[in-house]
């Protein structure tokens, strides 16, 4: 039997590699319909067509953006509003659309600090996602994006306090925050080791940020045992907008 749909939810071309690449890979691999939204960056862009080439490896379909500007590089959706400051209830309606078209089991996104850094444009899309799952399945909001559909469950993926305390140091910047949840919290922690090539292919897809330096950049000078090691295990955190327990889904499954 596949595993479970999952539609992935992230703030920049890269996050969905990074964050939740073997998770996608894991379920594509499976036989489970498996695809990614991404809040910003127009599709006429350089960074679009390499979110294309990282979602092929990852056997996620084709990228779906919704086209606003990356909080810190307003040249990323020339004429389009940043993500941060677009209305919150366009920057929902226009996910709920492609939550009822695709109609997943399992969302992912960022957690509420958006991760180990706090980016913004992380942070915001994680509370645009919390509310597009929720209004998803609610047939009186946004009539015009398609029929209700109701994920089973939504997760967060993070980084515990002692991964972070481990690998803080080679994803963080130094001198930066850096930011993690209690152990305690994870409710999923998931070895992708068996899809750590196409996970860290498809973090190395991500040209655009390995030439200047970014993590991906980072990854990419790692020696191929520090690579695993940062790579090889995902974490996250289930929320269940449905409270019935025979309608969780569980991302491990």
């Amino acid at each position: 039997m596949p595993l479970p749909s999952l539609l992935a939810v992230f703030a920049h071309p890269d996050d969905e590699s990074l964050s939740a690449g073997g998770v996608l890979a894991r379920h594509a691999a499976a036989g489970a319909r498996t695809a990614v939204v991404t809040a910003t960056w127009a599709e006429d862009s350089q960074r679009a067509a390499e979110l294309a080439e990282a979602l092929h490896i990852l056997g996620a379909g084709k990228p779906r953006m919704l086209g606003y500007a990356d909080a810190r590089a307003p040249q990323s959706a020339p004429g389009s509003v940043r993500f941060c400051d677009a209305s919150l209830d366009e920057s929902v309606g226009r996910l709920v659309m492609h939550i009822r078209e695709f109609r997943p089991d399992i969302v992912v996104t960022h957690d509420a600090y958006g991760g180990l850094t706090g980016h913004p444009d992380h942070v915001h899309a994680h509370r645009v996602t919390m509310l597009a799952v929720q209004a998803a399945g609610l047939d009186q909001l946004y009539p015009d994006a398609g029929a209700p559909w109701q994920p089973s469950s939504l997760y967060l993926a993070t980084h515990p306090e002692s991964a972070a305390r481990v690998l803080g140091g080679l994803l963080v910047r130094e001198g930066s925050a850096m930011y993690s949840v209690p152990d305690e919290w994870i409710t999923a922690t998931v070895d992708v080791a068996p899809w750590l090539e196409k996970k860290v292919g498809a973090v190395l897809a991500h040209r655009t940020e390995v030439e200047r330096g970014a993590l991906p950049g980072r990854i990419a000078g790692l020696p191929p045992t520090d690579q695993e090691r940062l790579l090889s295990t995902e974490w996250y955190i289930r929320h269940d907008p449905v409270s019935t327990a025979a309608a969780q889904t569980e991302l491990t499954s």
